[in-house]
């Protein structure tokens, strides 16, 4: 009896530097997010001098730069910011979760591409801090986007057009979290049974903590759009102080950021239990 199996037939190793990288980028992630949601907090109820301003993600870099070897924590966290990136255009170029080419494949991709370019930039961003360069703030290249936008023929329709799209994102962010779509390849099994459930909320308070941050986003893009002034779009830091100057701001900013810090969490769970596609 013929027992030879063809090579065609072999499987591949999977290429495990693509794991490595999404479960690096995943736990830096969860870094930042902890530490936007603590900055809030604290910016919330005026603990430690600190301001709304500060609390964004460049404003996180600023402050890890500022701590005990800060360049070298600095460091790790933009070098696992970049690993982010680059999981998300492989995601996005090679099709590793096989989304396919039709329409809603697509733009699944298109989704990946647009994630891994926006940690792009913030891992440029510290880059930038540890090269002593400043690196502007996210809000300030919101708002450059919005005037380049801006000064385009239609261009309150154009950025208008963005303003719906970041908050549709958001919308997103309450059907992933409504759905358990969140929890769709993260193996809870894995979890310790006594923290499962508690880190499992955790990831559904997280993801409606950030729709709301890409609501309120979409929201001041919006209002930029309307007004024809791109000094009213924000980023993350603009969208806490247009909470925090609401009715009962304080309370409502520092339960956004612990719902941040639920998504920083929810991270870590990703990082460690979460199914990761390498095919290449």
């Amino acid at each position: 009896m013929d027992i030879s199996i063809s090579p065609s037939r072999i499987p591949t190793p999977r290429p495990e530097w693509v794991v490595r990288f999404a479960r690096v980028g995943l736990i830096a992630k969860g870094v930042v997010y902890c530490l936007v949601g603590a900055l809030a907090f604290m910016a919330a109820f005026e603990l430690g001098g600190q301001t709304t301003e500060e609390a964004g993600k460049t404003g996180v870099f600023q402050f890890i730069l500022e701590q005990p070897y800060g360049k070298v924590l600095l460091a790790i966290v933009a070098a696992g910011m970049l690993c982010y990136t680059l999981w998300r255009f492989i995601q996005a170029f090679r099709d590793t979760e096989e989304k396919g080419s039709d329409a809603k494949g697509i733009g699944k991709r298109i989704g990946y591409a647009f994630s891994g370019a926006v940690y792009g930039v913030l891992a440029f961003t510290a880059a930038q801090l540890l090269l002593g360069n400043g690196g502007g703030g996210n809000g300030d290249s919101r708002q450059s986007l919005a005037r380049e936008l801006l000064s385009q023929p239609f261009g309150q329709w154009l950025l208008g057009a963005v303003a719906v799209g970041t908050m549709i994102m958001g919308i997103y962010q309450f059907y992933r979290a409504y759905s358990g779509k969140y929890m769709s390849k993260v193996q809870a099994q894995q979890l310790k049974p006594e923290l499962r459930t508690s880190l499992v909320r955790a990831g559904l308070v997280g993801y409606i903590a950030r729709g709301v941050v890409w609501l309120i986003i979409g929201y001041l893009l919006l209002r930029a759009a309307l007004t024809s002034n791109s000094r009213e779009a924000g980023s993350s830091s603009e969208a806490f102080q247009f909470l925090e100057e609401a009715s009962y701001g304080s309370y409502l900013l520092g339960i956004l950021a612990l719902g941040l810090i639920c998504y920083g969490v929810f991270m870590f769970v990703r990082a460690k239990c979460e199914v990761i596609s390498a095919k290449v």
